[in-house]
């Protein structure tokens, strides 16, 4: 059974940082890409950083580009997204997904709320 696990979200000043985790349990990590979504607040979720299985390709979304690192230990089965310079706008619930065809896992999310 697979499972994805957040952590490290939480409340934050404009300008500040997070670093959140996602760890996977089950026969996914080492071989499949992963990525962090968001979902702020009646809008709709959107791709915010991918990473490839060998970590050699990354894909961030233009608003985070400079700001937000995506990496992973696939010895720990974990994949981490560093926030820096955080802004109102990058609040909302951060989920992992593992695109894993056919089947779609998601975590259950973790709350980021930058504070102005």
């Amino acid at each position: 059974q697979v499972q994805l696990v957040e952590s490290g979200g939480g409340l934050v000043q404009v300008g500040g940082s997070l670093r959140l985790s996602c760890a996977a349990t089950g026969n996914i990590f080492s071989g499949n890409t992963m990525v962090w979504y968001r979902q702020a607040p009646g809008k709709q979720r959107e791709l915010v950083a991918s990473i490839s299985s060998r970590a050699t390709s990354t894909n961030y979304v233009d608003s985070v580009k400079g700001r937000f690192t995506i990496s992973r230990d696939n010895t720990k089965n974990t994949v981490y997204l560093e926030m820096n310079n955080l802004k109102p706008e990058d609040t909302g619930v951060y989920y992992c997904n593992a695109p894993n065809f056919p089947y779609n896992y998601w975590g259950q999310g973790t709350q980021v709320t930058v504070s102005s």
